[in-house]
């Protein structure tokens, strides 16, 4: 799922508007992906979000302010130079211009654009958990990594999900629960899901897409046989089996990223750092409450990072842009 392209038309004429000069492209939510509530047979009625991977963030605005300026708020008087260190040192450090219409395909698009390094970062050790969680879930790859640290990284964010879900989980759990946990790790703690957001958004996600979480995460399940038990036969309700020994807890909290690990730290030690991690990991694997400590770093991570890329993306949309936008998102949460 990882690694080949999509190869719709629509999406080649859709990149073939933009510079060509980016590293990885990858499309997702409603408008790609089918998600319980949402009428397949009106999927170009739900926009199209779409993520742009760079080298050189300035260079890639530059051109593309010249091919697309309407594509941009009023930011744009203010250059590529300025959007790409708005771009670079807010929020989850990606920028994102939305509500396009593209005419010709009959959709509306909105496309977000981060540096490879800030991708590479955030997959990797959960700096912000923003993209990191958008790749726990399955996506459209429109153009392949081109480069195999971006590639890497990918593989090594479905492997932390694993571990944070069964963190996470009781000792069994169905399969479908595993997959809801996964996906769950980047909406807990997402401010928009108390306002904004379909309740049932996880669950919606999940169900009609077990077989695609199936195939994005055999391999690492794979890996896990040792402290996980799978059934030969899967189903949404198949019941699967994790050891929960301090050392298997031990196993699960040290293959977490750095920037998770780092937060329970911080908390653990309430900012002095007296203890080495590894101890203060074991403290926590003995603990009856590691769920909640695991739970409430992950959470704080992803409301800090999705307060602050929405109120980032204000004026980059701007104001009546964000307007609509935001009524669309609001009239979810109260369609169920």
């Amino acid at each position: 799922m990882l690694t080949k392209g999509n190869t719709s038309p629509m999406f080649y004429r859709i990149l073939a508007r933009f510079p060509s000069n980016f590293t990885f492209c990858f499309a997702y939510g409603s408008g790609v992906k089918q998600q319980i509530g949402y009428d397949s047979s009106k999927k170009k009625t739900n926009m199209i979000d779409l993520i742009y991977t760079v080298d050189n963030v300035h260079r890639w605005h530059a051109s593309n302010l010249d091919r697309n300026p309407d594509h941009y708020s009023g930011l744009r008087v203010l250059g590529s130079n300025f959007i790409a260190r708005y771009q670079e040192t807010l929020g989850a450090k990606v920028f994102f211009n939305t509500l396009i219409p593209i005419k010709e395909e009959d959709v509306v698009i909105k496309y977000g654009v981060i540096s490879t390094k800030d991708l590479i970062e955030d997959l990797t050790d959960w700096t912000h958990l923003y993209l990191a969680g958008r790749l726990h879930k399955p996506v459209e790859i429109i153009r392949t990594a081109s480069n195999s640290k971006i590639q890497n990284a990918i593989e090594c964010n479905l492997k932390s999900a694993v571990h944070a879900a069964l963190l996470l989980l009781p000792e069994q759990f169905t399969e479908f629960e595993l997959y809801r946990a996964i996906s769950n790790l980047s909406y807990a703690g997402d401010f928009r899901m108390i306002f904004g957001e379909n309740k049932d958004k996880v669950n919606n996600i999940v169900r009609p897409q077990l077989e695609g979480f199936r195939s994005l995460y055999a391999s690492t399940l794979k890996e896990l046989s040792p402290v996980l038990h799978l059934p030969s036969k899967t189903s949404d309700n198949s019941v699967c089996t994790q050891d929960q020994s301090n050392k298997t807890i031990l196993y699960h909290l040290s293959r977490l990223p750095k920037w998770p690990v780092r937060v329970i730290v911080h908390k653990k030690t309430r900012g002095r750092y007296r203890q080495d991690t590894e101890d203060i990991l074991t403290a926590i694997s003995k603990s009856s409450d590691y769920q909640d400590t695991v739970f409430r770093c992950l959470r704080s991570i992803v409301w800090q990072s999705s307060v602050k890329q929405s109120i980032k993306n204000i004026p980059s949309a701007g104001v009546i842009k964000s307007i609509k936008y935001s009524f669309a998102k609001a009239l979810k949460t109260f369609s169920t």
